[in-house]
């Protein structure tokens, strides 16, 4: 067996369904699956039920995961449509603002220029400020951005236009970073026959191949590797109105791993995107003591039987892969080995807090 070190991985996107949602998923359930995949720090979408928008939902939130993370974590606080007035006092304490200027899974959608821009002014400048937006969201938000000469990330970009007016955006010296999924670097429309109508709903949409082969020729351009791990269970996904998202944390690095075997990036580009790069864009703290034990020669089959999310499933189910996890190292000590979680409940520590 060979191994190769890599520095602990970051994910600045997943959803880990609490409060509201521990069926799918929770802090316990969702920081092993993270572990199992190879992060050590994972960054925690806002638009749970109730949505973190306040000191109280906020407050739950950060309580659950002091109880129950297995590996390191920050919690967002996402945008309302009163919020900007009063979330100032939040601000050091939330890993970053998330803005939902599309329709997604969750009431937090911010409509109209006008609050957009408020959000952006009351927002501090040096905290991150996340943005889901696709198209002339897009457009509008960067535009804004740029006006207002604040940093701004952009989520799980999905589409040949949308990398495109990044790519010119950053040409013109605008301070925004972006990510992509491994969903969208690795699914398009064509794979839905085969994942099946509901299970394949997410939010932004699979897309064309040519939006996919746009991704990959602009990979120069993505900032981040972001998961989005939107865990649902089957009956849900399964159902007349199917909810958008599919798990990812335990697939991701072993997705990249095989893209790396096939030439299509270089191992310094998986470990910067995955981790370098998250770390300075969300300024987290660099841990020489958080590790991952990598065998890349290491051959698998996706299995979600196997897998520690609580969702049951995963669009990639079968699929063959070259690169495995055995060990991850957190903070100085072994979090995870072949297959076994060996922190308990609680070791997780909020990276937001020692910024």
């Amino acid at each position: 067996m060979r191994v190769i070190r890599l520095p602990g991985l970051i994910d600045p996107h997943v959803h880990l369904r609490e409060p509201g949602a521990t069926h799918k998923e929770d802090f316990d359930s969702g920081t092993a699956a993270a572990l199992a995949g190879g992060f050590s720090t994972v960054l925690a979408m806002p638009n749970t039920n109730p949505p973190l928008v306040d000191r109280a939902s906020f407050d739950r939130a950060r309580d659950a995961a002091r109880k129950k993370a297995r590996c390191d974590y920050g919690i967002y606080l996402g945008a309302s449509a009163e919020n900007h007035r009063t979330y100032a006092s939040l601000a050091s304490q939330a890993c970053g603002l998330k803005l939902y200027l599309d329709l997604t899974y969750g009431p937090l959608q911010v409509e109209g220029l006008s609050l957009q821009r408020s959000h952006l002014a009351a927002w501090p400048a040096d905290r991150p400020l996340a943005v889901h937006a696709e198209g002339r969201s897009l457009a509008a938000i960067l535009l804004l951005a740029m006006l207002q000469e604040r940093p701004i990330h952009v989520c799980h970009v999905s589409r040949r236009i949308e990398i495109q007016l990044i790519r010119e955006m950053k040409a013109r010296g605008c301070a925004v970073t972006c990510e992509v999924t491994p969903h969208h670097m690795f699914l398009t429309q064509d794979d839905v026959p085969h994942i099946g109508p509901g299970r394949s709903e997410v939010r932004p949409k699979l897309a064309a191949k040519s939006d996919q082969e746009a991704l990959w020729d602009n990979l120069a351009v993505i900032d981040c590797f972001a998961t989005d791990h939107a865990p649902h269970t089957l009956q849900e996904k399964d159902s007349d109105d199917p909810p958008p998202g599919f798990p990812g944390l335990e697939t991701s690095l072993g997705l990249f791993a095989t893209a790396v075997q096939e030439g299509r990036l270089s191992m310094d580009d998986l470990v910067a995107r995955m981790s370098l790069n998250p770390g300075k864009i969300f300024g987290l703290p660099v841990s020489p003591e958080s590790e991952v034990e990598f065998d890349p020669d290491a051959a698998w089959e996706v299995r979600a039987v196997d897998f520690h999310s609580r969702c049951g499933w995963t669009p990639f189910e079968g699929r063959q892969l070259q690169g495995r996890v055995r060990r991850v190292k957190v903070r100085g000590r072994w979090a995870y080995q072949d297959g076994e979680v060996l922190v308990p409940k609680g070791f997780g520590r909020d990276v937001a807090g020692i910024q």
